[in-house]
């Protein structure tokens, strides 16, 4: 049997890493300034993180949500404390796009309606209501494209107005940060106006955190930086440091009921578990801080450097924008300079997403790196 063919691969093979290096079966070491999609959020092989989970693996991997987990609780509360959402609940999940599925699902049971508002070059996952939420219709099957979503642009309050005042709106969800777009964000006045326009036409707003939630943007919650409170907030990848996990904190005043919501691996053992280890290394290394105070030494690492033509996106969630497609960079990166970065779909756009942990000297060391080849 062949694997689908449906990724385009680099020609490198990672089989051990630690810290932000990753080696490949040849022995050659790469710096990671990408961590798998914004996933590896405390480094490779953290030593707290591995004990974590060998010592939670030689006790239960493993059982369904049939009977009590005590480790789903402690997650909650420590999340809950960290994130200052404490007035918020949790559903536990598997990834990203799971994450919203919930979420869309919630929303639409709550209000009893059915139409989304969802934005621009915005990227929520690959199910079916998700992908129907995501603005690309290469990645949209006909089955897909039942739901009923409304695409609007950043900024625009009065074309937000007139589609949320038709009544039959049950959620908006917005990428507080934007990913695969390629870094973009609203103004704190449209975060603002549209959460306000959402509570007074009954709406849910649901904040996709998944790629720029805990920690990356320099605050726990990227929306943390627009004083908003979001009904739903959808959380993955960075949450588990490349342990498939995902879940919604879910505003208290949204009332749960057995079998509203569902899931089979979410928040079992090794997954609540690795998350745990994930918070206790965001808070007792300050990962979240060093996050907030390397994008200063970022842009003005980034200033000195004339083809940049701009820094974008909050904390270690950066992008760097050129006058050139980076296809063709970002392989140089790779083979040249032994150093992972991402690509964006605004082809003219470098992502950087390391680890929380990594320091200036790295930057310098990327920056460096990105000088030769440039």
């Amino acid at each position: 049997m062949n694997l689908f063919d449906v990724y385009p691969l680099y020609d490198v093979t990672p089989v051990s890493a630690k810290g932000i290096v990753v080696t490949d079966e040849k022995g050659i070491d790469y710096l990671d300034f990408y961590g798998g999609h914004a996933v590896i959020s405390i480094g490779h092989s953290h030593p707290h993180y591995v004990k974590r989970l060998t010592d939670q693996l030689n006790k239960i991997g493993f059982y369904s949500n049939s009977v009590k987990n005590p480790l789903q609780e402690e997650l909650a509360t420590k999340l809950g404390q960290l994130s200052d959402c404490e007035n918020y609940n949790l559903f536990l999940c598997n990834s990203g796009a799971e994450a919203n599925e919930n979420a869309l699902k919630l929303a639409s049971f709550h209000t009893g309606k059915s139409r989304v508002i969802a934005f621009n070059n915005g990227f929520h996952g690959r199910t079916s209501a998700a992908v129907a939420a995501t603005d690309n219709p290469k990645i949209n099957a006909p089955i897909n494209l039942q739901q009923k979503v409304t695409f609007l642009p950043f900024n625009d309050v009065q074309a937000f107005e007139s589609e949320i005042e038709k009544g039959d709106v049950c959620a908006v969800i917005i990428e507080t940060i934007q990913g695969v777009g390629g870094l973009d964000e609203p103004t704190t006045e449209f975060f603002q106006k549209i959460a306000a326009l959402a509570k007074v036409n009954e709406a849910l707003l649901i904040a996709d955190e998944v790629q720029c939630g805990f920690g990356r943007s320099g605050k726990f919650f990227a929306f943390q930086h627009h004083n908003i409170q979001p009904d739903i907030i959808s959380v993955a990848k960075g949450m588990g440091n490349g342990f498939p996990v995902g879940g919604i904190l879910i505003h208290e005043d949204i009332k749960a009921s057995y079998g509203l919501l569902g899931t089979t691996f979410g928040g079992n053992h090794l997954a609540s578990v690795a998350t745990l280890a994930v918070l206790e290394v965001l808070e007792d290394e300050k990962l979240i801080e060093n996050a907030a105070h390397l994008e200063g030494y970022f842009r003005a690492l980034a200033a000195e450097i004339s083809q940049i033509k701009k820094v974008k996106g909050r904390g270690l969630m950066l992008g760097l924008q050129f006058d050139f497609e980076v296809a063709d960079l970002r392989k140089r990166l790779i083979h040249n300079q032994k150093l992972f970065t991402g690509g964006a779909k605004d082809k003219y756009v470098l992502r950087v997403l390391p680890a929380l942990n990594i320091t200036e000297a790295h930057l310098d060391t990327f920056f460096t790196a990105l000088k030769a080849e440039l």
